[in-house]
């Protein structure tokens, strides 16, 4: 262990998720799915910001060009934080009813990766998608219960993708066009410790992984090797990303979703955001470039949500 985490904004998030630096903004952006809120939070004013979503929103990522692209359970929506709009670009699987969206990253390039998950956790149901630029939907890989933790290497070369319920990380080959091969495996976690969630690269290519259920994150080299452990009090720790000036700070989001009153009450901070400092810096964010953000209409939530 090099440090403990320690609680920044004491949210109480039920499903914390998707922390995101926006450099423009010197803030730190995430969400709560099952709270259905985005969240900013700045953390040298501590002001927190909270906009009420009108389904699980799943991941907020910031857009090149103003604004942000939201996750919203089986559709990808421009969120517009100046009045609070959800507007409707593109649904996702809407044949299958029990999916929603999960995690999500912006590659090197400026496109989203993104995947799909089972909302009840039981059937390899999920996909993994990235959406070009000029707004294109490509399936990248298939069969998950929960698709998670997609996250490059500093070259773009090497793409990495989580199975949580298999506690597996995938590594892939990425080629300059988005081509993805050589699918292998890069982390296997062990038994009783935890599940791999979100993840992040550092500027060395190393991965920190989030553990759900593990009460740390870890950081593995490129070969998939453990290098350090850090610990939180709390036990679902659910992404990381890095931010603050020097992007050295480490910021994470928690859940309580599925404890028991008990458990809640031996974790009063879980749910929290929490940040940890670290030696390696992670790279500047890449914002999302994607130029079909002439939304039609207001989005409508879906009838499972």
């Amino acid at each position: 262990m090099t440090e403990e985490a320690r609680s920044i904004l004491p949210v109480a998030a039920e499903l914390g998720e998707g922390p995101v630096w926006v450099p423009r903004d010197q803030a730190l952006w995430f969400v709560d799915i099952a709270g259905r809120s985005v969240h900013r939070f700045h953390p040298d004013s501590g002001q927190h910001t909270t906009w009420a979503a009108p389904d699980k929103a799943t991941f907020v990522l910031p857009l090149d060009t103003g604004g942000h692209v939201v996750g919203l359970n089986g559709a990808l929506t421009h969120f517009n934080a100046a009045n609070g709009e959800f507007r409707h670009l593109m649904d996702v699987e809407p044949e299958r009813d029990e999916n929603r969206l999960n995690d999500a990253c912006v590659s090197p390039q400026g496109e989203l990766w993104f995947g799909s998950m089972h909302d009840p956790e039981c059937e390899l149901t999920g996909s993994l998608y990235r959406l070009c630029s000029q707004g294109r939907l490509y399936t990248m890989d298939q069969g998950y219960v929960v698709t998670n933790g997609p996250a490059f290497s500093p070259d773009g070369r090497t793409f990495y993708h989580t199975d949580t319920l298999s506690r597996v990380v995938y590594a892939f080959d990425c080629s300059a066009d988005g081509a993805l091969s050589g699918k292998r495996v890069l982390v296997k976690i062990e038994a009783n410790a935890g599940f791999p969630d979100g993840t992040c690269t550092d500027a060395e290519g190393c991965l920190w992984i989030a553990l759900w259920a593990g009460w740390e994150a870890r950081r593995y080299s490129p070969a998939g090797v453990l290098l350090e452990r850090v610990r939180f009090p709390c036990a679902n720790i659910t992404k990381l990303a890095f931010g603050g000036v020097d992007h050295q700070t480490l910021f994470a989001t928690t859940a309580w979703r599925g404890m028991s009153a008990v458990e809640r009450c031996a974790q009063p901070c879980a749910g929290d955001l929490f940040s940890f400092h670290t030696e390696t810096p992670g790279l500047a964010p890449v914002p999302l470039r994607l130029r079909t953000t002439q939304a039609a209409r207001p989005y409508a939530a879906r009838r499972n949500s």
